[in-house]
């Protein structure tokens, strides 16, 4: 029996919650112009996913979108928790204006998920940004870059239908047979999504990052507040 839509607003403000009250446990500096850029990011991801998207593949729920890019890219220009909470907030809302809360519950969860460990890796396996400082050769910076990028992403691959397996059987009430179904049509058509947002997000991250830097824009710059 499918879970009523007044449950699926309160699950979808308690995930939002928990996640906000993560961002404060880890210290996140929320500057005016980190908010600005976290907001920004959302917005592209939420026109990347609304313009350029093939919609419900095979029926399934699932899209083709690059919607991902810009949740990987903040977390690689910001941090895991910026890119995490941009690629959720911009993405969960593409759901509720579709009128699907409970898509924008996990939804909401995963793309936070991807920002968190994209910029783990970035900044604690790698250390992407001590790399780009100490000028490492161009070869080895473009692997770092990539790895980080399809880290969380690669994560998704796994966690889409996973969650979304639970999402379908027990909010929407879906039969086991139909749940596995979706869920294994889902692993297929995330993994086409991480590898196009990959390439996407690691080509606007060379473009990007360098002139950013130069305007004093992300943070750890001089002039950035």
């Amino acid at each position: 029996m499918p879970v009523s839509t007044s449950i699926l607003w309160l699950l979808l403000f308690v995930v939002v919650v928990l996640a906000l009250m993560l961002a404060v446990f880890t210290h996140t500096n929320f500057t005016t112009r980190r908010i600005a850029l976290i907001g920004l990011m959302a917005a592209l991801s939420f026109v990347a996913y609304e313009f350029f998207r093939i919609p419900n593949v095979f029926g399934s729920g699932s899209s083709f979108h690059l919607g991902n890019t810009f949740t990987v890219l903040a977390a690689l220009l910001l941090d895991g928790v910026s890119g995490g909470l941009a690629g959720a907030f911009g993405l969960a809302l593409a759901d509720i204006v579709a009128g699907d809360p409970g898509y924008a519950v996990t939804t909401f969860v995963l793309k936070f998920l991807i920002g968190i460990v994209c910029g783990a890796v970035a900044n604690r396996v790698v250390h992407l940004h001590a790399m780009e400082q100490r000028h490492t050769g161009r070869g080895k910076y473009l692997a770092a870059v990539t790895v980080s990028a399809f880290s969380g992403l690669f994560v998704n691959v796994f966690a889409d239908p996973f969650l979304g397996y639970f999402r379908n059987r027990y909010l929407f009430g879906q039969t086991v047979e139909l749940a596995s179904a979706m869920a294994g049509i889902a692993s297929g058509v995330t993994l086409v999504n991480s590898l196009l947002s990959t390439v996407c997000a690691v080509a606007l991250y060379l473009v990007l990052q360098p002139a950013l830097k130069r305007a004093h824009l992300l943070p750890g710059t001089r002039a950035a507040n």
